[in-house]
């Protein structure tokens, strides 16, 4: 080939690579635009915070297009995963707190998480952000103190790096015929290099985070070459929030807005017997 059609061809890709660049970057900022709440839920937000622990994952039925799209294709209210990891005042590693102080300039008795945002990638945020939202708290209640640590150790690490857009394209073929998408957009879930993402989505950085342990989410059991049982790590780019939601290695906690001793009294709490509500 010659060098005038090497030439050619070079700045034909890079014009390619910024072209889907920035259309991707225009679909990412349409798909993560929030709506405003439409409901109540029968939760307590202020005793979620009190109940919530360090490594706990929460889930969010969030409220942009793009999480009505993983809603729809996981068939699952929970659209996002975000891993607690507790008050910058509580973290004793005085490198963790320089950590975290290079990616959130808050007040240090604030909740914080440690998610992947669409637009953002791995960032930092208050708890009290998903205030307005849907959520649920999972719990791995059999993860050992100092795996926790490890855990929480692991997800800060991937502070800084950027979410993988082009998840969103993943997603989207569950949903449209591939001739419609170019062949450099095609799904990167199977390439050799799964278990070593340079980008982050929500769950597959938690699910990565409490493999690095080696603890159970939803692993592939089967039997091994001397009849013994094996269990086989998932590839992270397969997790989904729900996947957090079924695993038998974590336990759901309830946070009810009604306190125990009414609850126990549920036969003398003030029920309408005259209307039934459809919503």
């Amino acid at each position: 080939m010659k060098w005038e059609e090497m030439a050619i061809e070079t700045q034909s890709n890079s014009m390619t690579g910024r072209w889907s660049e920035w259309f991707i970057e225009k679909i990412g900022g349409l798909l993560s635009r929030q709506a405003p709440p439409q409901r109540a839920y029968l939760c307590d937000f202020n005793k979620l915070c009190d109940k919530i622990r360090p490594v706990d994952v929460l889930l969010v039925e969030g409220r942009s297009r793009i999480s009505r799209m993983i809603r729809h294709v996981t068939q699952s209210p929970w659209s996002h995963a975000a891993l607690y990891i507790g008050r910058l005042q509580d973290i004793q590693e005085h490198s963790l707190q320089k950590l975290i102080k290079t990616h959130y300039d808050g007040p240090p008795d604030k909740q914080l998480l440690v998610e992947s945002e669409l637009g953002l990638g791995t960032i930092i945020s208050p708890l009290d952000k998903y205030k307005d939202d849907h959520l649920r708290i999972v719990r791995p209640e059999w993860l050992a103190q100092e795996d926790v640590s490890r855990v929480v150790i692991y997800a800060l690490n991937r502070l800084g790096k950027n979410y993988d857009v082009r998840h969103v394209f993943d997603l989207a073929r569950f949903l449209f015929p591939w001739g419609i998408f170019p062949r450099k957009w095609r799904s990167t879930l199977f390439q050799h290099n799964a278990m070593q993402p340079t980008e982050d989505i929500c769950s597959s950085m938690i699910a990565d985070a409490f493999q690095s342990v080696h603890y159970p989410i939803l692993p592939f059991i089967h039997e091994g070459n001397k009849h013994h049982i094996e269990l086989v790590r998932r590839n992270p780019r397969l997790f989904t929030p729900s996947d957090f939601d079924y695993s038998p290695f974590f336990s759901v906690i309830k946070y009810p807005i009604f306190p125990p001793n009414i609850i126990k009294g549920y036969a003398h709490l003030p029920w309408n017997k005259e209307q039934i509500s459809d919503l």
